[in-house]
This record gives structure tokens, sequence and C-alpha cells, in this order.
């Protein structure tokens, strides 16, 4: 494994001159990363203590002050004691012996310096001061501040595709609602990776535009009743894009595995030999009524709720959470069959006068909230002209407009 200092550590030793909160912070790290630790010091803190308790296969501990002879056998070495002139003195003592230090009290004393670190995926990225160049000396707080810039970089979706060739592979990304910034930062940061992006007309299409130059973007997008690329089709182009080579995003809205076919996707590429992964986005059933205030579950009012599709009308369980108004009902794509499943519930026993809002495009500029009841949807979505994204909650919940978006 490489070590936040850009050296393969891992089985080699590594000499810690010191005991305290720094020598623990480095120690744990350097444990992390593979190294073999032997801490020299007349005490140690609490959170040392408890890396040596863990792993005495990998840690000693010699109970004293640290001598010239400590650094035998050393890659490298810690002067992390709370004595300047300790420090120093370690330093020297590596210097003559062609190991490197690092000096946690003064780092142009060292021959090595603790980077501000940050990870990406497989990248991690350190920032260091050049202290032969610099007039001031070590800034920690400069060097962390960059840290944290390039780190919202990344974050941010900058490209970060491969430039050598890899493997192929497919990862399933849920983009949440709509808006870009719902998008988890796994999620960003996959499509900044990708070389290839299969993507739905509904989630976060705004970031397509980010995209570096280079990026294949392949519209897959269906609209109800209208399926110009068949489910089958797009698994063929998941797997023949990976077979390529490349990195591979399945760019979709919501959740992969909420009424999203990701199930399908996974599949027919596991059954290709093709690596396949998945980050979990927001899904809209939970986030757009979330947006629009109106809590799914709420105190004295439900306890519960239930999620279906719309394509077919209402499940059995479905209409038992509607008509006895013992859960808060979310539909997903229902808009077109909003008056067969209105009539649904009404023969099934529901109240004409049970709540019920429709959230249309959830989380985007143009959200609009229509609150009704289950007698009068029907009417109101014609007059209104409701269509497609939406989301439908039917129960108690969709009454109060106390809790509306801010």
């Amino acid at each position: 494994m490489t070590s936040l200092f850009g050296l393969d550590l891992a089985g080699r030793t590594v000499l810690i001159a010191g005991g305290g909160p720094v020598a623990a912070r480095r120690a744990q790290t350097l444990f992390d990363d593979g190294a073999r630790l032997c801490v020299v010091a007349p005490y140690v803190c609490e959170d040392l203590a408890d890396l040596l308790l863990i792993a005495p296969d990998r840690t000693d501990w010699h109970e004293r002050e640290v001598a010239e002879t400590d650094l035998d056998g050393a890659w490298l070495v810690l002067a992390a004691t709370d004595s300047a002139r300790a420090n120093s003195e370690v330093a020297g003592w590596a210097e003559a012996r062609r190991i490197f230090c690092i000096n946690a009290g003064a780092a142009d004393q060292g021959t090595a310096r603790t980077p501000a670190t940050t990870r990406s995926g497989d990248l991690l990225v350190g920032v260091v001061t050049d202290v032969s160049r610099s007039t001031a000396g070590a800034d920690p707080r400069r060097v962390a501040a960059v840290r944290d810039q390039i780190g919202d970089l990344l974050r941010a979706g900058s490209d970060q595709r491969r430039h050598r060739p890899a493997h192929g592979q497919v990862t399933l990304v849920g983009g949440g609602p709509g808006a870009v910034d719902l998008l988890t930062v796994r999620g960003r940061r996959a499509i900044a990776e990708a070389d290839v992006v299969v993507a739905d007309r509904l989630g976060p299409v705004d970031v397509l535009s980010d995209l570096a130059p280079g990026v294949e973007v392949i519209n897959v997008g269906k609209t109800p009743g209208h399926h110009p690329v068949p489910q089958h089709e797009i698994n063929h182009i998941l797997v023949e894009q990976a077979q390529r080579g490349r990195q591979v995003v399945r760019l979709k809205g919501g959740d992969p595995f909420v009424f999203g076919r990701g199930g399908e996707e996974m599949i027919a590429c596991r059954e290709a030999g093709v690596p396949v992964h998945v980050v979990p986005g927001i899904s809209s059933a939970l986030s757009v009524p979330a947006l629009a205030g109106i809590p799914l579950t709420h105190r004295g009012t439900s306890v519960s709720f239930h999620v279906t599709s719309g394509h077919d009308g209402l499940d059995s369980s479905a209409l038992v959470a509607v008509a006895e108004r013992s859960a808060t009902l979310v539909i997903l794509m229902g808009v077109s069959k909003l008056a067969s499943i209105t009539d649904q519930a009404l023969a099934a026993g529901a109240a004409p006068e049970t709540p019920a809002a429709v959230i249309e495009r959830g989380s985007t500029p143009t959200e609009r909230i229509t609150r009704s009841t289950l007698g009068d949807l029907t009417e109101d979505a014609h007059r209104l002209g409701i269509a497609a994204p939406a989301i439908i909650v039917i129960g108690d919940v969709a009454a109060d407009d106390r809790l509306g978006p801010t």
C-alpha cells in the first residue's frame, strides 16, 4: 500500500520518537499504511496506548527516552517528542544515517514532510510546503486551506478519467430527484471518472454540461408510453461499452434499485463478466415530498409509508394502506393513471376527504405543489394541467401546509 508520504511502507519499520497526541495521529496513519511501528517514549497517550494494545504483532513500545541506536533498521523516522532539542537531535541522527526523518516540531529541520491529504476514490492528493523556497517556513493553515480547495474541486466533479488502459466497468449511479447538488459525493466522483455516460431524461441532467470534452453521452431516456431504447438494448450498451475497456456510468434519476431497473442492468453485466458497482441515490419517493415539506411519517399522524408504482394501478397492500389510512401512500409514475388510481382507492373504501398532494418536477426551479383530497384530485389535476414527472402523496401528512417549503 502507498502511504500518504508516497512511500510503500507496508511491512517496513518506522521509528516514532514520542508518545503524545501528535505521535498518536501519525502512528495511526502509518499503521493504516501497513508499517511496522517502533515507539520509543517514556509514556504514551491513551490513543497510542490503544493502538499498541490492539496490534502487538506490528508494534513495539520501548518505555524510555530515544537513543541513536533506536534508528537501526528503520526506513523512516518521526521525531515527535515534547522537546524541540530532542527532535532536532533525532533528525540529526537520521541525517547522518541517510534515513528520511519528519520533525513534527520543525518541518524545515527534517528531510521529509507530512502532507495535508485529501482523497477521491483511488486518488490520494497531498500538499506540503517547499521549505527550501519558503521565506516564512512551513505554514500548516495555508497547506490545509489549499488541501481543502483541491478536495472541493475533486468533489465538484473535476475530470478524473484514467489516461492509461484499464479494465472496463459499469457504475450504476443514482442521481437523486433532479437538482445537481443533491447528487452524492460518490456519484459525482464516478461521473468525473467516466469515459461514457448512459443517461436517462430524469435526474440531474444538468451535470452533463460539466463533463470534460471527449466524454461520450448516450441518451436512453424514456417518456411515459415511449421507450425509444428498450431495456435489453440499454443492457447491451452498458456491456459493450465496458468490454471496450471504458469506464461506464449509468446515470439514473432517484435510486437505481427503486423502480429504476438497476437490478436488471446489474444482472446483465454480471452475466457478461463485466464488473459492476452501485452508487445509491436519494430516491425521489423520499426526497421530493421532503423538499415539499411533506413528512412521510409524522408523530401522531403517520408511523409508516408505502411506496408503489402507478404504472399498473394500486396493488392490494397499497389499497389497504390508503383505505385504512394506516400509512402514507407514495406513488411514483402515476400521473397518467391518476383517474383509475383514485377510482381504485375510493372503491376500496378510502374516504373522499383523505388528503392528497402532487409534487411536479421536484427539487427543480419549476417545482409545483398541488394539495387536494382524494375525491377532488383527478378533477384538480385536469384543471391545473398536472404532468409528469410527479410524485403523488396520499395520507393525512399531505393536509398540513404549515410544513410546506420555505
